[in-house]
């Protein structure tokens, strides 16, 4: 049986002296340290991983430039989500600039980390959205629950725009789901939004287990069907729960029950598809 294309659909690398990641400090000892593609390599040959996405850890711009580099030294990488802020007044110069790279995908503000929920929905931000559909380029919303009633607004605003949904906007696995679910339903019926198969194991708030995450990953299947989900293993941040290994093991029994094209989509086609990505 031939190999189907495997893509890590979302990943990251840092460089803790570059001194711009916020959120990284010593109270998380497991990541607070230097991750490189040559720490990750053993878990892409296990996996047979055949391409995999770098996405920003960093709200800068030259964190951006940085992962760009990382990808045009590294064959297996062929694609980076960046940053840039998109209210300053040449953010459109910035997104065209960097869009001359083909290993720039698309962009990712850090909703999560923004204090005003409505945040996305400014009217300043519109030229950026524009330009983002404009160029090719994809929108990976790095939302939480809350967040779920203003993307869907975006996305009526933005037809167009191709969105991606981050880890399933962060469901707090072991909790009660049902807001989480009824707001995910809702942008799950609009055809062309997407969501990464991703960041779950880390949303456990008791054990992790294939157990604990089997409702949410039927959850998905049931919402955006095999044809819109796309596996990522979030790592390094994965290992504050599990080995990217352990999470790609429960990955793929957890959709063991898929046909094999439906399942080649999950683990590689949905995600060269979306982003646009050559073989």
């Amino acid at each position: 049986m031939s190999h189907t294309l495997r893509i890590d659909s979302h990943m990251h690398v840092w460089q803790l002296s570059r001194g711009d990641y916020g959120w990284l400090t010593p109270n998380l000892p497991t990541i607070y340290r230097d991750f490189t593609v040559e720490d990750v390599r053993a878990s892409w040959e296990q996996a047979e991983i055949d391409y995999a996405m770098l996405v920003q850890a960093a709200p800068t711009l030259e964190e951006t430039r940085f992962l760009l580099s990382v990808a045009e030294n590294e064959p297996k990488i062929r694609g980076v989500v960046g940053w840039i802020d998109m209210l300053v007044p040449d953010a459109v110069n910035q997104l065209e600039r960097l869009a001359f790279n083909q290993l720039f995908r698309g962009i990712r503000p850090m909703l999560q980390d923004i204090p005003d929920d409505g945040w996305m929905l400014k009217p300043e931000l519109a030229p950026v959205y524009r330009a983002v559909v404009d160029l090719g380029l994809c929108f990976d919303a790095l939302a939480l629950p809350q967040h779920l009633p203003n993307l869907l607004l975006l996305i009526e605003r933005y037809p167009d725009l191709k969105v991606v949904i981050d880890h399933a906007a962060k469901p707090p696995i072991g909790e009660p789901l049902e807001s989480w679910h009824k707001n995910l339903a809702q942008l799950a019926d609009i055809p062309h939004v997407n969501c990464k198969f991703s960041g779950l194991v880390t949303e456990c708030r008791g054990q992790t287990s294939k157990a604990a995450l089997e409702p949410v990953s039927q959850t998905l299947l049931d919402l955006f069907g095999p044809e819109r989900l796309m596996f990522g293993s979030d790592w390094p941040v994965c290992t504050l729960r599990s080995s990217y290994i352990q999470w790609w093991q429960w990955a793929q029994e957890l959709t063991a029950h898929l046909p094999p094209e439906q399942k080649s989509a999950v683990f590689g086609g949905n995600a060269q598809r979306f982003y646009g990505l050559r073989s």
